[in-house]
């Protein structure tokens, strides 16, 4: 059968996902981040977060901590990182942190509120459990964790001990979120990331014993030397460890973009038919072990943060996916990483050069960013309603934006039928829902409300959407 029921929530037509597969953004933003225009700079920043207090409320903060140094190369891999065993490098680029640290903070009032914490990289526990102490007391220093929010890091099993993850618990980290791809030997030999099974329970085993409230998985399907029978074996052991969350991502095969990904043999890569099979499979693995489908490429389990957000309405979705603060300013620190501040986002330099280069003017590293039209918000709501609940009501969006819906989005409810004539979408007065069979589709639905997208027609910047 072509069509399989796996959830109330899920449905997979793999005839309908041959016929509309097709490359777009993911939208942790929109505008996506390729919008942004290099006249965005440290003073415009600045000045934003100047206006924060303007209304008399301040909404809380988010801080996302770019770490880039990695110890080996994974094939695969398209974030920004430095590949490096020379530890010396960390103890430069944490002076540096410190020195951005300190110019953001000196921006808002008072010692601001933060409610959510990410390290990122590359390899955040590249650095030593002393330097993770040191650049966490930093962050103290000038911020205020509140007692109850997500603090996360994402591990590298390979890299990290018991000691590690207990250090990761003393200084404030209570969800941690590992990479482990596939377990197939002869996978993690194709995209070099040797990781046995042994290695990510010990990290997770000592995640529980020291209070993580969430531990998250990363998977990925497509990857070269891959096929069902391996990826359904790396499923079983994955749900066998019970880990919180699940995100089981399509690898893009852009080398064009991303030069390690051209030490990938292409004849090794699975067909796009076998790609279908695994995400079907992991779908009917995830529903069968529990699992509730968040979105895009997210599972949960029920009783999961994420999971009741979704259920209470409070889902959201930003640069490092789904999220259950949908009210917080996100500062941006480390480089190449990407922040929002009211209707702006902005990104630090790529290179370590100019990224320092910037700090010893004392200047913060912005090197470009964006300021949103009311068309730009009004679009960004609606993609969130889309990505994170699946559904819209043209009323709340009318009284909010003051537009006749129908009349401002006639075009795009004339490509919408589309989806309706496909069972994807349902429309009514006032709305516009998706049904189990568009949910896996939802970057297609969503990309009907892109008023950029719309007016390209090069997408090889993106990935397909399965």
């Amino acid at each position: 059968m072509c069509t399989e029921v796996f959830t109330q929530s899920l449905e997979v037509d793999l005839d309908l996902i041959r016929k509309l597969d097709k490359s777009g953004p993911r939208y942790t933003s929109y505008p996506t981040a390729d919008r942004f225009v290099e006249a965005f700079d440290a003073d415009t920043y600045k000045n934003w977060v100047a206006k924060r207090g303007v209304s008399g409320v301040n909404r809380p903060l988010s801080l996302y901590v770019h770490i880039p140094f990695c110890n080996t190369l994974c094939f695969y891999c398209g974030c920004n990182k430095i590949i490096t065993k020379d530890k010396s490098k960390a103890e430069i680029y944490l002076d540096y942190l410190k020195k951005e640290i300190s110019l953001q903070s000196a921006l808002f009032t008072d010692k601001p509120e933060v409610t959510q914490l990410h390290f990122g990289g590359g390899t955040p526990t590249f650095l030593s459990d002393e330097q993770i102490r040191e650049l966490m007391g930093t962050i103290r220093q000038h911020f205020r964790l509140v007692e109850d929010g997500e603090y996360s890091i994402e591990i590298d099993p390979r890299k990290v001990n018991d000691e590690t993850i207990k250090l990761l618990a003393e200084v404030g980290f209570n969800r941690i979120s590992l990479g482990v791809q596939d377990f197939d030997p002869e996978v993690q030999k194709a995209v070099n990331r040797i990781q046995s099974e042994e290695e990510t329970l010990q990290v997770m085993n000592a995640a529980r014993r020291y209070g993580f409230k969430s531990i998250s998985i990363d998977l990925i399907y497509g990857l070269p030397k891959q096929n069902i029978i391996g990826f359904n074996r790396t499923l079983e052991r994955i749900i066998q460890a019970n880990p919180d969350r699940v995100a089981i991502y399509n690898y893009a095969h852009l080398p064009t973009l991303f030069m390690p990904q051209r030490r990938i043999n292409e004849t090794d890569l699975p067909s796009g038919e076998a790609k279908l099979q695994i995400m079907s499979l992991a779908i009917k693995r995830m529903a069968e072990a529990g699992y509730v489908y968040i979105g895009m490429d997210h599972f949960a389990k029920p009783e999961d943060e994420l999971a009741v957000a979704q259920r209470q309405g409070r889902l959201h979705r930003n640069f490092q996916g789904y999220s259950t603060h949908a009210d917080c300013d996100l500062v941006a620190l480390g480089v190449t990483a990407i922040g929002k501040v009211g209707p702006t986002y902005s990104q630090n330099y790529r290179t370590l050069e100019e990224y320092y280069d910037r700090l010893d003017q004392g200047i913060l590293p912005i090197m470009r960013g964006l300021e949103l039209t009311a068309d730009d918000l009004l679009r960004r709501d609606i993609i969130q309603a889309l990505t994170c609940h699946f559904a819209l009501s043209k009323e709340a969006f009318e009284v909010a934006y003051l537009i006749d819906f129908d009349a401002y989005f006639a075009e795009e409810l004339e490509e919408i039928n589309d989806f309706v004539r496909h069972k994807m979408v349902t429309v009514e007065k006032d709305w516009i829902a998706v049904t189990p069979k568009g949910r896996l589709l939802i970057r297609n639905i969503c990309m009907t409300f892109d008023k950029y997208l719309r007016a390209d027609v090069e997408r090889k910047r993106y990935s397909k959407v399965i």
